[in-house]
């Protein structure tokens, strides 16, 4: 049975609201816990970009729901062995409730050091290796790794969980789904794609959790929805492989020039009939996913947790 949780937007909201929103997010029952790993967000517009494992750290003290980074890229701004202590700790913290979340990332993030920013096949390579040194550490015991892309000489890490990290692996393509398939514990969407699912489970995925994430606008009204999403997350309509590419949030802000109000509409419910939020996230239910997350893109969150709490959650859980 499709569990529901809460997505918590570090693009959009700071340290404190993202803490706030888990307490809520828990008392309204949502049950499980997303949050995105940025160093910018996707437009100036958004607005926020606070340090993912701080706000992690943070919710395990005030939330007993489990947590997944959605996603952590391992492989060029932050080196795997430095992913693989975050998220030893992490787990840690949550007595054993998180699951790491890894992708193969965008540039927006990737290019901040000054590294090139490679193409998907020798990204996916990256990655793989990433998890490979992760798991090897999470091991507890001394590592010793050369690989291609990967240096990492008589490490250890002290504070590991009882039991491995779980880690989940994203594919927005059939090319990332197959490697989520090949070595995830786990797989990460964000569209109600039933081919994507099925893709992770032909290539070894076969029963292992699939999660995915979605946006809603609950607002007022209709109107009100739509020009609130399109003028925060026009993003989430642009085409093909500009989210990895971009480097800048300007960038995507000039890209999305590309996005007219009517595609914004197209891509979020909007407004305030439960209808519309029960069918989006029924169609990620319906392509195969056991865990779907939503996130609200308004500032009214006291209309958004009551609505869901007394009728989108048990509208879901009825059908």
């Amino acid at each position: 049975m499709t569990s529901y949780g809460y997505f918590l937007s570090c693009e959009q909201y700071g340290p404190h609201e993202l803490v706030d929103q888990a307490r809520r997010a828990e008392a309204a029952g949502f049950e499980r816990l997303w949050i995105s790993d940025h160093f910018h967000p996707w437009l100036d517009e958004q607005g926020q970009s606070p340090f993912v494992w701080s706000v992690v750290g943070a919710l395990s003290q005030v939330t007993t729901l489990p947590i997944s980074t959605a996603v952590t890229c391992p492989t060029i701004r932050v080196h795997p062995a430095i992913v693989a202590q975050a998220a030893a700790t992490a787990a840690v913290q949550t007595e054993g409730r998180f699951v790491l979340g890894v992708g193969s990332g965008e540039a927006l993030n990737e290019h901040v050091l000054g590294d090139r920013w490679p193409p998907v096949a020798e990204r996916l390579e990256m990655l793989a290796e990433a998890v490979e040194v992760i798991r090897a550490l999470h091991g507890g015991g001394m590592v010793n790794h050369r690989g291609r892309y990967y240096r990492v000489e008589d490490a250890r890490l002290y504070t590991v969980p009882e039991r491995p990290v779980p880690i989940y692996v994203s594919g927005f393509g059939p090319q990332a789904a197959t490697l989520a398939g090949r070595i995830g514990d786990g797989y990460c969407g964000v569209s109600p794609d039933a081919s994507l699912v099925q893709t992770f489970r032909d290539a070894g995925g076969g029963a292992a959790p699939a999660q995915a994430g979605t946006k809603v606008c609950w607002a007022g009204s209709v109107d009100e929805g739509i020009d609130t999403a399109h003028r925060l997350w026009p993003n989430d309509a642009l085409p093909g492989q500009l989210a990895q590419t971009l480097p800048r949030p300007q960038d995507f802000a000039d890209a999305t020039g590309l996005v007219d109000r009517d595609a914004t509409a197209a891509t979020f419910s909007c407004g305030p009939d439960v209808d519309a939020h029960v069918g989006q996230l029924a169609a990620y239910a319906d392509a195969g996913y056991d865990e779907v997350y939503v996130q609200q893109i308004g500032p009214d969150h006291d209309d958004f947790f009551a609505a869901y709490r007394n009728e989108v959650l048990p509208a879901l859980r009825a059908r």
